[in-house]
């Protein structure tokens, strides 16, 4: 939970905690977390949001002649690291990212959640999220660079010794518990060397922001094991990617509006809708959910990853599964976004594809109670079964193609990402692999 400090709460418990250093945090358009750090005789300037940085050397963020950004630190994220050294600690703040004229940046990733969050709140609802974090542990070399290399064989639910990384992963829950999060689980993952830690979910803006600090924490705690923790969404070939399952649901005078007793599935019609919503405009978002190269080769048959548009209540193969949980537990899950997206764009989108569907009454198709893999082109063609896109770049060409995803983003970002992917792109097609030296060099 939260805390609302005051500016005086923040400088006393600065004080008492012997606090040295103040890291200012913000995230850039591609979810990279950046920050600013000041020592604690600079704390009241920083809250007095008078801390600038020069914008122009943040990939997506200014031209150089517009480029001085303000930080105005969030007070309700302050947090002590219980990794840091015990005397001259180091405290973090979240920060919104102004224009020297004081008007919240267009290209701050935050700014563009709290407008998704705004224009829910005008239509009387509070979006609650929660997310599902995967992630891999792999050694590091000699020179102290990250490696694919593990010499574990555990599988799902397994434990120590198995699993190698069951103290690491202990003390990024306890670290994680320190720093205010309720870890309601972990545990190994499907492939060797992969983990899963779960936190309750929250309001979106606070979900966003715990997503960044529970990366960092991991890859913290992880270093101090002599690991590598990695997000990377398909480390390695022949085994499942890590994805980040988003839980989603919406409430209204604090009541949970996707809930609905009467219907088979204890689902609303609001909760209907906002499955159509995400389903008609998944295809356009799907550069935001699945942002990388490597980001496609986890959306492939036969890893538990969707690579189709369907919803589902009875299987776990869809893009949107509806859990067990009703009531007040009632939710969507959706099963694409992978943990190298920008947890701020994702809900983002999320929501206001959602809102667009209770808006406009999109119901969803037909939900697909079995295995959408195991059916052929024709059995999926007949039933309009669509694929999300296959590749970055076919992602960013319907990205390209909708309005909705650039009025979510504004004008600014959604040029910038895509001109950004886009070269992205290009980096990765130029390039010879070794799959492809193996299947043709000696062919032809």
């Amino acid at each position: 939970m939260r805390k609302n400090y005051s500016k005086e709460d923040i400088m006393r418990l600065a004080e008492e905690e012997d606090v040295e250093f103040i890291r200012l945090q913000f995230t850039d358009i591609f979810g990279n977390l950046k920050n600013v750090a000041v020592t604690v005789s600079q704390l009241e300037k920083a809250l007095d949001n008078e801390c600038m940085f020069d914008g122009y050397a943040i990939e997506g963020f200014a031209r150089i002649e517009e480029s001085d950004m303000y930080l105005h630190p969030d007070y309700t994220t302050l947090e002590v690291f219980p990794w840091r050294p015990q005397q001259g600690k180091v405290a973090r703040l979240i920060c919104d990212v102004h224009r020297p004229d004081g008007v919240p940046f267009e290209g701050d990733p935050r700014y563009i959640l709290k407008k998704a969050i705004k224009e829910a709140a005008d239509l009387g609802y509070t979006f609650q999220a929660g997310a599902e974090c995967e992630f891999f542990l792999f050694h590091l070399d000699d020179n102290g660079m990250p490696t694919t290399i593990t010499h574990e064989q555990a599988g799902y639910f397994d434990v120590g010794p198995v699993d190698f990384g069951e103290n690491a992963r202990r003390d990024m829950v306890l670290t994680l518990e320190d720093m205010g999060f309720v870890v309601e689980a972990s545990h190994h993952d499907v492939a060797p060397a992969q983990h899963e830690i779960n936190f309750r979910y929250d309001e979106a803006l606070a979900t966003a922001d715990n997503i960044m600090t529970f990366k960092l924490a991991v890859k913290t705690i992880a270093r101090r094991h002599g690991l590598h923790a990695t997000f990377m969404p398909k480390p390695r070939y022949g085994m499942n990617g890590s994805g980040m399952h988003i839980n989603m649901s919406l409430s209204k005078e604090g009541r949970n509006i996707f809930a609905d007793e009467k219907d088979k599935l204890g689902l609303s019609p609001e909760a209907y809708y906002f499955i159509g919503g995400i389903m008609k405009h998944m295809k356009a978002m799907a550069a935001i959910t699945n942002p990388l190269v490597n980001s496609y080769k986890r959306l492939v048959a036969g890893y538990e990853a969707p690579a189709y548009i369907t919803w589902s209540a009875t299987n776990r193969s869809p893009l949107i599964r509806i859990p067990a949980a009703r009531s007040t537990g009632a939710r969507l899950e959706l099963r694409c976004p992978d943990p190298s997206a920008n947890p701020y764009l994702v809900l983002a989108v999320c929501l206001r594809a959602g809102l667009d569907g209770i808006k406009n009454r999109i119901l969803p198709p037909e939900s697909v109670d079995r295995d959408v893999f195991g059916m052929s082109v024709q059995e999926r063609r007949e039933r309009g079964i669509e694929e999300i896109p296959g590749t970055l770049i076919e992602a960013i060409q319907y990205m390209e193609k909708d309005d909705f995803v650039k009025e979510t983003l504004g004008a600014h970002v959604f040029d910038k990402y895509i001109a950004a992917k886009k070269e992205e792109w290009n980096r990765y097609r130029c390039q010879v692999t070794d799959w492809e030296i193996s299947e043709y060099l000696n062919k032809y």
